[in-house]
């Protein structure tokens, strides 16, 4: 079985909205290229981000071609995007959330002379699915968490992605931080609904761009009690009490070379994850990003910057997929 991850970077209708192709001919380019992509790679089930109406993810089926069953969340963000699967087998919805978990406050997301100041909600909605996997249930959540890309009040309508000075970059810094943080909380919580503290015996996976590395601190919420990873042999292999909550991140199953699913500002980064459960942490036969068949390939992806504008009409999508098989 290979599980896997990725950010399909605007699939939306031509002209319709931030980010969308701007022709048909541009948004049949992307539907081809991500279908030639998904189709080498031929996951049992893959989490998805960045799908916009419902008619693209049907697009992207039809194209990819075979029995496929999907799943969207109902909670897009202001520009239309949100999670999904696709499954090779059928799907049963569990959860599709977006307020934030018990607990906490709202949180700051702009200046207080903007209109809107403080949220109770993710960015998107996080949709958690069941599947039947060979022997036994398989419990899946897909998440898009709030992007380390700082955006600032526009003028004329139109947001601005250069600040007027410093201080204003150092806020929007924190405002984003406050609501991944929380977002990576809510997350955490739906986990823990999913796991009900018998990962030992359950097949449970989170998966969705993180927005985020490994070590960051709203990536390590998700993860549950400290003190075993998969790349410390010797903790992970001796039995504590942390074992039943706890998910592994699969970056140390991934070929070093190749531990990174975006490249910013030239530097390549994992901000793409898939974290499983004990019993299937104890199961994983290979992880990687991209495609398993070029493993030893360079994996090759553009460099992004600040300005997210300039992607409008690529075909394809910034992000590698990651993934996993067990």
């Amino acid at each position: 079985m290979l599980v896997g991850t990725w950010n399909l970077e605007n699939l939306m209708l031509p002209r319709s909205g931030d980010g969308a192709p701007r022709s048909e001919a541009e948004y049949e380019a992307k539907v081809e290229a991500l279908a030639s992509v998904i189709t080498a790679l031929d996951p049992t089930l893959l989490g998805v981000q960045e799908v916009g109406q419902e008619e693209t993810l049907a697009d992207l089926v039809k194209a990819i071609g075979g029995q496929w069953h999907t799943a969207l969340s109902r909670h897009a963000d202001h520009r239309g995007i949100r999670v999904g699967f696709l499954s090779r087998t059928p799907l049963r919805i569990r959860r599709d959330i977006h307020a934030f978990a018990d607990g906490l406050r709202p949180v700051q997301v702009n200046d207080p002379d903007e209109q809107e100041v403080q949220v109770q909600e993710t960015s998107r909605g996080f949709l958690a699915v069941e599947t039947d996997a060979g022997d036994g249930v398989l419990q899946v959540a897909v998440a898009h968490l709030k992007s380390k890309l700082l955006s600032y009040p526009g003028r004329e309508g139109r947001s601005r992605f250069q600040p007027d000075d410093e201080a204003e970059r150092a806020r929007y810094g924190a405002y984003a931080l406050y609501r991944r943080s929380a977002e990576a909380t809510t997350l955490r919580t739906l986990a823990d609904f999913l796991l009900e503290g018998e990962g030992t015996e359950r097949d449970v996976i989170v998966l969705g761009d993180m927005n985020d590395v490994v070590n960051a601190a709203t990536t390590q919420i998700l993860l549950g009690p400290p003190g075993s990873e998969l790349d410390r042999p010797r903790a992970f292999h001796q039995p504590d009490a942390g074992d039943p909550f706890r998910l592994w991140d699969i970056a140390p199953c991934i070929p070093e070379e190749r531990r990174f699913s975006r490249v910013n500002f030239g530097r390549a980064e994992l901000i793409d994850h898939v974290l499983v459960s004990h019993r299937l942490a104890r199961r994983i036969t290979e992880a990687g990003t991209g495609l398993p068949e070029h493993r030893d390939d360079t994996l090759v992806l553009p460099s992004v910057d600040e300005d997210p504008r300039k992607r409008v009409g690529t075909p394809g999508s910034d992000h590698a997929p990651v993934w996993v098989r067990v």
